[in-house]
């Protein structure tokens, strides 16, 4: 996928039954299934058995197993519950028979109420400063370990920027916490509110564990340590600008049990908190 479009086609479901939907993977350079491809899936399906024009607010989800690329997915949407204000789905993602994500998404009819958000950093670098993945590629791609430039070659419907930079070969650890610019490569003028959020949960699931890493950096990197994402939360607060530059502020308050935890919130270029994100992954010694 190189494209909105084709990420679009991509998170779109073949309709089986009313409550059933059927889909499909692309690898983003990893032997499995991207989490964040199953999220915006999972939520595809969700939202197409909402019927009274209610907006996705949260969502909670569970990754079990890791998904089989050659195999197709199917998601099994529960309407749990239709209220006065807001309406509740469970989603199961199944393969072969054998259920391999769950995620449960809240939607809610538009209101009016009081509002606040944190402040994004004003002084990280802006993304015309800093150097895309695909730079870094071509600049730095000889040296690169093998398994980073793998993923890097990976064809993306997103422009990734990190603001930090980080030296695999530097054997330190760095502070806990990374700061990246994305975009989505495209015309994004065309979607409604409910693309919009699937496609920011499927970016949502890039980089969030990096700032884990970066806190062991002196002894961990994607080499040695197996990694895999344990569950995910995202709010979703005001509505998404993918014409410009989007701000993924991340940092890890905490490692034990040979897990992570990380939690994020994604801003545009002029400092509105979109949404909020939290994650815990594996991260195994091996």
């Amino acid at each position: 996928m190189t494209n909105v479009q084709e990420l679009v086609k991509h998170i779109a479901l073949k309709e089986i039954t009313p409550t059933q939907f059927e889909g499909f993977s692309k690898s983003v350079g990893s032997p499995n299934v991207f989490g964040g491809q199953v999220l915006a899936q999972a939520l595809n399906a969700a939202t197409r058995t909402i019927t009274n024009n209610r907006v996705l607010h949260s969502m909670h989800s569970y990754f079990l197993e890791a998904g089989n690329l050659e195999l197709p997915i199917v998601y099994n949407v529960s309407i749990v519950r239709d209220g006065g204000s807001f309406s509740v789905r469970r989603v199961t993602a199944e393969q072969n028979g054998l259920t391999i994500f769950i995620l449960s998404a809240s939607f809610q009819m538009e209101e009016q109420g009081y509002s606040h958000q944190i402040e994004m950093n004003r002084s990280v670098k802006q993304p015309e400063e800093l150097m895309s993945w695909t730079e870094i590629l071509e600049q730095f791609g000889e040296v690169i370990p093998k398994k980073t430039k793998g993923f890097l070659e990976a064809e993306r419907p997103f422009e990734f920027k990190p603001v930090e930079l980080v030296n695999p070969f530097n054997k330190v650890d760095l502070p806990a916490f990374n700061n990246i610019w994305f975009k989505l490569k495209g015309d994004a003028s065309h979607l409604d509110m409910a693309l919009k959020q699937q496609i920011l949960t499927y970016a949502s699931d890039y980089n969030i564990l990096a700032a884990v890493m970066n806190r062991h950096a002196s002894k961990a990197h994607w080499g040695n340590t197996q990694t895999a994402s344990l569950d995910h939360s995202m709010w979703y607060f005001r509505d998404i600008d993918f014409d410009d530059w989007l701000l993924y502020a991340i940092e890890s308050p905490n490692a034990s049990g040979a897990r992570g935890f990380a939690q994020g919130n994604i801003f545009t270029r002029d400092g509105k908190l979109i949404a909020s994100v939290a994650q815990e992954g594996l991260l195994r010694p091996k």
